[in-house]
């Protein structure tokens, strides 16, 4: 909640500029394994990777709506914090190699694994118009939300900030 109050609220802007490309990612990590791969090995259980870090078993829990997978092709790397609500909340004015950083970011709780239909659902939604259909999980994903705006200094708007206390209420 002293995050979220420390957040500079703002209407969003530079809509039409917005392109994916603008944020290289899922670039090399370590050797063979790009973000994409560290995140499934990082959130998943018992996976085993192939020579080129492509895993070839394991599960994986989706935090957002609660189902498991054991085909990596039914999971997604989520931004908690879209490229583009990142772009409209101050990105825009970002380099390129900070973009590149945010979009890769494995230390923060920027990327998750979920489910691959939820997380095209969501697209690139802020919490005033999408939130985990497991409300049990809204609590930490307010709290990384917010987290990510704050440690990369993004602005929220009014509506966004209104839905982020009330998941926060709900801790």
């Amino acid at each position: 909640v002293t995050r979220l109050a420390a957040l500079t609220v703002a209407a969003e802007s530079h809509q039409s500029t917005y392109d994916r490309d603008l944020f290289p990612h899922w670039i090399t990590i370590t050797g063979s394994c790009n973000t994409r791969e560290q995140v499934l090995k990082r959130d998943g259980s018992g996976v085993v990777v192939n020579s080129s870090c492509a895993p070839t078993s394991g599960s994986w829990r989706s935090p957002y709506d609660g189902a498991t997978w054991t085909n990596p092709a039914d999971v997604d790397i989520d931004h908690m914090v879209p490229l583009a609500e990142a772009w409209q909340s101050g990105a825009w004015a970002w380099t390129t190699p900070q973009r590149q950083t945010y979009a890769n970011d494995l230390g923060g709780p920027e990327l998750w694994a979920v489910t691959d239909n939820v997380n095209q659902s969501k697209g690139d939604q802020d919490p005033a118009t999408w939130q985990p259909s497991l409300s049990s999980f809204r609590c930490t994903y307010a709290r990384a939300w917010v987290q990510v705006k704050w440690y990369y200094h993004l602005t929220v708007d009014s509506a966004e900030k209104s839905a982020l206390n009330s998941m926060l209420a709900t801790c």
